[in-house]
């Protein structure tokens, strides 16, 4: 079974010293890292057909952005398209993403599915592709699932291969979440419906 890493928003302003930082982030980026040299030198671990990226990428997201965030619905400015915030993590080995898909440009974006990764054409035009129809032309049947945070975007993005038809697991070991609380709800409905977790993830507290 063709099977993709999905890395979701391992970006700076999600790690320590961001704008939105989650607790370990940026050991979430090494620990990636980590599984994808261990794929490729054929040591002992799970291997990988293809691995692609999702990144938050604001434009003008509107309410998305708040200067009072509620933290449920609206979030200080972060992962503005352009800046270094934006930037995936430098602890973060690019070396096999075969594509990176970008979303929220003009409006909340959770799912690396709301994504589009876009291509320059033969003829000089851009295409967009969406995550979906990307994992599917490369016959992939299978998704790991890994990034930050847990109980956000991971766990929007693992319902929504779910509701593709992917076969999902999210690997919890290589996420890091915000809050006990909310980490176990996200766990909770991922199980619901029929995403398999392995690993538990970092907690901030």
């Amino acid at each position: 079974m063709t099977r993709a890493l999905v890395v979701v928003d391992v970006q700076n302003d999600f790690c320590p010293g961001g704008a939105l930082a989650v607790a370990g982030g940026d050991e979430v980026a090494r620990a990636i890292s980590q599984l994808l040299a261990r794929d490729t030198s054929g040591g002992r671990g799970i291997a990988y057909d293809h691995v692609v990226a999702t990144q938050d990428f604001h434009i003008d997201p509107g309410a998305h952005f708040s200067d009072a965030p509620d933290f449920v619905d609206s979030w200080p400015p972060h992962c503005r398209a352009g800046s270094t915030g934006a930037l995936l993590h430098d602890d973060l080995d690019t070396s096999r993403v075969e594509a990176v898909f970008r979303k929220g440009q003009y409006a909340a974006a959770y799912s690396g599915f709301e994504g589009v990764s876009t291509t320059v054409t033969a003829e000089g035009g851009e295409l967009d592709t969406g995550l979906a129809d990307w994992l599917r032309g490369h016959g992939v049947r299978e998704v790991h699932v890994v990034g930050l945070a847990t109980d956000h975007c991971v766990r929007a993005t693992a319902l929504d291969a779910v509701r593709a038809g992917f076969r999902t697991t999210v690997l919890l070991g290589l996420t890091a979440g915000i809050s006990t609380a909310t980490v176990q709800a996200a766990l909770a409905d991922l199980r619901e419906h029929g995403v398999t977790l392995v690993g538990d993830p970092v907690l901030e507290g």
